[in-house]
């Protein structure tokens, strides 16, 4: 485990970083390295590296264990996280070895195993994430074989225990050695550790108990999702086995970006132009939003690069009331392609107003100058 990166490193964030901080982290980095989007020959190992941080480090009991035992944590291979499947991380074999089995190393073969999860990347339109729908999506995924009802036999005939290991799914071996006499258990030969013989198997599953299926699903995705996140489906994953409950499907969302609108969080920004004419003397101008249009008013004066706030027309907030805001910048647009009298008319305008473009550089030159100089 030496070799493992520390998750709060892989997410770039500090021990001390809260639940918002690790998720505004995997966010970003889960944007940056999604194969759909990144294309370079790691991103794909680099987002399950930072998922698995995420999945860590979103979790409050998962963060308290990893913060006490690092990647060493001793409840990692007794069933408590997804991959457990009764992995006993070798601690099985030195039971079998020393106390015949005592200590918890004999398990059952034929109990109930959990299906594994799922994971489904689907891309949303801008709005789509703002607003939230409701849609199908069809995943191929394993579930118990309707034929033979997961049993694996051909229907009529029926599932005998093992001679051999008599339904345990283990053999002994005893064997002296100077420590005296030792029993070390492995898997039954015969049944392959299923501690089950069918002798006819099902020609649905092939003896399997399971097949792979097109599987439909209804899928409702909440107002305010944004690019990276992730909607778990209980129970939609993969089929369990022997009678044991189906995993869980996650959809992680790819959002497109918008030709307008830009989104940070649950706010909106965008940027549209002004003329001269407006940004000098004022006017009302119309401003599209997510649900409408909306009138803004532009004081006389207003400079390009000005922030303007419209309050609660941003990305209805996912967890809780109300919305962000929109916040638009607005960029003066320089006239090109001046006809003649409308060249004199500026001219008029800055004679009037007194400016000088030469003076105007000469000033800037100057201003420029002592800053290098330091005079």
């Amino acid at each position: 485990m030496a070799d493992k990166k520390d998750l709060y490193e892989t997410l770039g964030v500090g021990r001390n970083a809260s639940a918002d901080e690790v998720k505004k982290a995997y966010r970003n980095l889960a944007r940056k390295y999604h194969p759909d989007v990144n294309k370079e020959p790691d991103a794909e190992s680099k987002f399950k590296e930072v998922k698995e941080a995420y999945d860590v480090l979103s979790d409050d009991q998962k963060r308290a264990r990893y913060d006490q035992y690092g990647h060493e944590d001793p409840m990692a291979g007794f069933g408590g996280g997804a991959g457990g499947q009764g992995d006993f991380g070798g601690f099985g074999d030195i039971f079998d070895m020393f106390f015949g089995g005592g200590g918890g190393g004999r398990r059952d073969p034929n109990a109930p195993q959990r299906g594994n999860d799922l994971q489904y990347t689907m891309t949303i339109e801008f709005k789509e994430a703002v607003f939230g729908k409701e849609t199908d999506i069809t995943i191929p995924r394993t579930e118990t074989c309707d034929h033979c009802h997961g049993s694996g036999a051909k229907p009529g005939t029926k599932v005998e225990n093992c001679s051999t290991c008599r339904g345990t799914g283990q053999q002994e071996v005893a064997q002296n050695t100077p420590f005296g006499r030792i029993v070390n258990r492995r898997p039954c030969t015969t049944c392959g550790g299923r501690g089950k013989i069918i002798k006819e198997r099902c020609n649905v599953c092939s003896g399997s108990g399971q097949v792979k299926k097109q599987r439909k699903i209804h899928v409702k995705i909440p107002a305010g999702v944004d690019d990276g996140s992730q909607l778990r489906v209980s129970g939609e994953g993969e089929g369990g086995v022997r009678g044991g409950p189906a995993g869980d499907l996650y959809i992680v969302l790819r959002v497109k970006t918008h030709d307008f609108f830009e989104r940070d969080g649950d706010d909106i920004y965008c940027e549209v132009p002004l003329t001269f004419t407006q940004a000098a003397l004022g006017d009302e101008i119309e401003i599209p939003t997510l649900t409408e249009k909306v009138k803004l008013k532009i004081p006389a004066g207003t400079q390009t690069g000005t922030y303007f706030r419209l309050k609660g027309k941003g990305v209805p907030k996912l967890r809780g009331y109300g919305q962000g805001d929109q916040h638009v910048k607005v960029t003066l647009v320089t006239p090109t392609n001046l006809s003649e009298d409308q060249k004199d008319l500026l001219r008029d305008f800055g004679s009037k107003s007194g400016e000088s473009t030469h003076e105007q550089h000469q000033s800037i030159f100057e201003r420029m100058k002592k800053a290098i100089l330091g005079d």
